[in-house]
Order: structure tokens, then C-alpha cells, then sequence
């Protein structure tokens, strides 16, 4: 009879205690990388939801809502596509939730299911990668709000090309620092910052409202404005748009496993998603809209950048509370939603010498070299550019993920085994699967295509919704004979402490 190496409780896992000593010296295993024991899954509805609300009430939510305005949209089809797109990705974010909640397994460690456990350093440096790009853009957009406070303060300060590159190191230390004291730190930055972002949501907007009223206008001027795209571009933008949009989080659609292995159960983190994540996108890309539209008649422009629009307010204090909450909302976000993921997948090139903290250290580097002021110079570069392209690469990943959890596995692992090397059925041909390997490339190569053959480019405009499908279609098929990964019912009761 096989070794009890896991214990349920109410439809959860954990490593009994044996096993965790087992796994101690294994060359996969760390502390940060082990499932999370039942005692440590302590996050309710309102965690998980405030956990959304403060990454979703951020300065790229913002900037997607009126940088599509900028493109030629008007007001109401940006939502709808934001609205949209958020309903598509929540989806599969749900989906891959369930094996993070269940087992308290890490995406790392999730990913090493289908892509076998050396085969997994791919799939998490490739969510990594694109994390470190997003965590640079947010401490780019920090440190920007940063100086725009010290600027209000100190015209001599304003004057000086270097302040802000000191604003953005300053910001960039900042983050690393929170994100090093870990996943506690981060439960109560969201908690607390989650009302204080609703809060300077309103303002925001009752700024807007005020001064669109002062200048002699009202609030039809704004919700009437036109689209302005040239006839015949319609679909263009707005397949571009809801790629862009389904691909925001899209990495988060990924490595949701980091977050919902805290989760009490699968109610909180299925309730706590649903109400926090579509609702406060919709609702802040609203704020969006309607503060550009605004700014279009009070100043004469489209201010799509927030920072801009805090630095041309007039009033220090009022720009001074701007840019705190810029600040806020940019803590609330990038912490959260781009250090846990790159900090694990680093963690997990080498388990036994690298912690999530030196993790965190390297992901700081990668933001800086990533070099995000370029990614910010145009609102088509932020959107059609970084978005979509790197969507294409994901929307494969999360097909896959699905296939494999719920078609192939039908939702039983060995968790023990997701830790050692050879000889675990993870390991697959030298600790990697092939298969998927070649679905990633067969569900990304058209897509990717379509960037470079214009008469291709429809494929490349909804990358990650055909990248998604075709891995759900195409690694069943593959792993059709492979059963050596597999369970039975009967080998999970002979490992299960119940």
C-alpha cells in the first residue's frame, strides 16, 4: 500500500508532516514553493475582492479606458470592451483558482503538472518576464506621481531633468522593500488600501465634475463626445482593444494559484473574484473616461496619462492628494500583481538557493532593465504593443492549464510527487514534457504570424482568445495515451489521510 503522503479536510489538501520532512531535502523544495497548510489558508471574500480592488483601481486600468478614447473609441464602447474583456479573462482565472485553493500549490508548482518539473521554469520565467515588464511600467508610473508631488512643492525641483529618475529609484526601493516582507505584508496593504482607492475614486471624480461645471460646460458635453476613428477602423481598435484588455490579466489568469492557495475555501475565492474583479475594472475605467473627457474641454487636449492630468489640476494640495493616491494605487497593484509571480518562478529555478526574497530582489532588477518609459511613450505602443503582443504568448499557457487540470486529471494530483525529481510521474522525458511544449508552440504560432503578414493580422488582433482555444483543443489530443502523470481514485485514497 502506498505511503499517506496528504491529508483533506472539507474537499482541502495538505502535506502531512512526514512528508513535508521528506521533501526537505529535495532539490524542487523550499518553503516558499510548499503548498500552504490548511492553518495558513486564513483569506475570506473580502480579502480576495479587496485583493482585486487594489490591483484593479490602478494607473494602466485607467490609462487602457482612455487611451482606447485616444484611439478613436467613444466613451461607452471603451467600457463595454473593458467590460468584456474582463468577463472573457475572468473565466479561466476561476478555472485555474480551484487547484491553488485545493492543493496550496504556487503556479510554479502548477505548472509543472503539464509541463513536468523541470519543464515548469519555462512556463513561470515566461510569466515572470512579463511581470518584471509590468512591475517596471507601475514604478515608472510611481515614481512620475512621486515627482509630481515634490514638483508642487518645489518649482526649482519641477526644473530638474534628474528629479525624476531620483522619484522613480526612490518608488522602486519602496515596492521591493513591502514585497520583500511577503505575502502577510501584502493581505494587509490590500485590505487598508482597498477603501482608501474607492475613496480617491469619488474625488477624482467630483473634481472632474466641478471643473467641467466651472469651465461653462456639463456632463452631457463629456458622455456625448463622438468616436473618432476613420470609417472602416471600427474593428480594428476594438479587437485590438479586447485583446489588450483580456491580455492585462492575463498573467494573473496564470499564477492566480499564488493567491488563491490563502484562500479558506472555494466560495471565498470564487465570490471574492467575482465581485472584485469585472465590477471595480468596469467601475475605474468609467473614472477614466470620464476625467479624459474632461480634461478634452477644460484644457483643450485628451490628458490620458493621470499624472499628467494631477500636474495640470493648479492647486498643490489638491495635486499633492492626487498624487498620494496615485501612489497608493500603485502599491496596491504592482506588489501584488507583478512581484509574487516573478519572485516564485525565480525561486523556482533553483529551490534550495533561491527564496521568494532574493526573488523579489532580482524582479526589481529585471523592471528597471525592462526599460518601461519606452513601453509608456505612446498610448498604441502600451496598448496594440505590449499588451497584445505578449497576450498571445500567454492565452496558450491558460488553454493549456484547463485541459490539463480539468479534461486530463479531472482534478486529482499527488502533490508529494509535484516536489521530487526522477522518478516522480511529473517527470515526464528528463523532467520536461515535449507535448507541452509543442501545443504552446502550435497554439502561438499563428497568432504570432499575424504580427508580421498583414493578411494574417486578424489572428494577431484576437491572439490570446485563439491561442486559448487551440491549447484546449490540442494537448488533450496529445496527451490522449499519456497516462504514466495520472491518478486513479484508487491511488489518491491510498495516499489521502481523510
Amino acid at each position: 500500500m502506498a505511503k499517506i503522503s496528504q491529508r483533506e479536510v472539507d474537499g482541502l489538501f495538505e502535506l502531512t508532516d512526514g512528508a513535508r520532512a521528506e521533501l526537505q531535502s529535495s532539490t524542487y523544495f523550499n518553503d516558499d514553493l510548499a503548498p500552504t497548510k490548511l492553518a495558513e489558508r486564513t483569506w475570506g471574500t473580502y480579502h480576495i475582492a479587496s485583493l482585486w480592488v487594489g490591483m484593479s483601481v490602478c494607473i494602466p486600468t485607467y490609462m487602457m479606458a482612455s487611451g482606447m478614447m485616444a484611439a478613436g473609441l467613444s466613451w461607452w464602447q471603451a467600457i463595454l470592451n473593458i467590460a468584456l474583456g474582463n468577463l472573457i479573462v475572468l473565466i479561466p482565472m476561476q478555472l485555474n483558482s480551484h487547484a491553488g485553493t485545493k492543493y496550496g500549490i504556487p503556479y510554479p508548482v502548477f505548472a509543472r503538472l503539464a509541463f513536468g518539473i523541470k519543464g515548469a521554469h519555462i512556463a513561470s520565467i515566461a510569466r515572470a518576464l512579463v511581470a518584471a515588464g509590468w512591475f517596471g511600467i507601475q514604478t515608472w508610473i510611481g515614481g512620475g506621481a512621486l515627482n509630481t508631488v515634490v514638483g508642487a512643492l518645489s518649482p526649482g525641483w519641477q526644473a530638474w531633468a534628474g528629479g525624476i529618475w531620483v522619484s522613480f529609484f526612490v518608488f522602486w526601493a519602496l515596492n521591493v522593500v513591502i514585497a520583500y516582507r511577503g505575502a502577510d505584508a501584502i493581505k494587509f496593504m490590500e485590505a487598508w488600501g482597498a477603501p482608501i482607492l474607492g475613496f480617491l475614486s469619488i474625488a477624482l471624480m467630483v473634481w472632474a465634475y466641478t471643473a467641467v461645471q466651472a469651465a461653462g460646460f456639463t456632463t452631457a458635453d463629456i458622455l456625448n463626445m463622438p468616436a473618432t476613428y476613420e470609417p472602416g477602423t471600427f474593428w480594428k481598435i476594438w479587437m485590438g482593444g479586447l485583446t489588450g484588455n483580456i491580455a492585462f490579466w492575463s498573467t494573473l489568469a496564470l499564477n492566480i494559484p499564488d493567491f488563491s492557495r490563502y484562500a479558506k475555501d472555494q466560495k471565498s475565492q470564487f465570490n471574492g473574484q467575482l465581485l472584485g474583479l469585472p465590477t471595480t475594472m468596469a467601475a475605474f475605467a468609467f473614472v477614466g473616461v470620464f476625467v479624459t473627457g474632461a480634461t478634452g474641454l477644460i484644457f483643450g487636449e485628451f490628458l490620458w496619462d493621470p499624472v499628467a492630468v494631477v500636474a495640470n489640476i493648479g492647486s498643490p494640495i489638491a495635486a499633492i492628494l492626487g498624487a498620494i493616491g496615485i501612489v497608493i494605487a500603485t502599491l496596491t497593484t504592482n506588489i501584488a500583481a507583478n512581484v509574487v509571480a516573478p519572485a516564485n518562478g525565480i525561486s523556482n529555478i533553483n529551490p534550495q538557493k533561491i527564496t521568494y526574497k532574493t526573488g523579489a530582489l532580482i524582479t526589481g532588477i529585471l523592471g528597471v532593465a525592462i526599460m518601461p518609459w519606452k513601453l509608456l511613450e505612446t498610448a498604441g505602443a502600451y496598448i496594440f504593443g505590449w499588451l497584445g503582443t505578449y497576450g498571445l504568448f500567454l492565452g496558450p499557457l491558460a488553454g493549456m492549464y484547463i485541459a490539463d487540470y480539468y479534461i486530463y486529471r479531472k482534478k486529482k494530483l499527488n502533490v508529494m510527487d509535484l516536489f521530487k525529481g526522477e522518478g516522480s510521474i511529473y517527470w515526464y522525458k528528463n523532467g520536461i514534457n515535449n507535448k507541452a511544449l509543442l501545443t504552446w508552440f502550435l497554439s502561438a504560432i499563428l497568432p504570432l504570424l499575424g504580427k508580421f503578414v498583414p493578411a494574417l493580422a486578424f489572428f494577431f488582433d484576437n491572439g490570446w482568445i485563439i491561442g486559448f482555444v487551440l491549447a484546449l483543443i490540442i494537448y488533450p489530443i496529445l496527451m490522449k495515451n499519456e497516462t504514466s502523470s495520472l491518478i486513479s481514485d484508487q491511488d489518491e485514497a491510498d495516499i489521502t489521510e481523510r
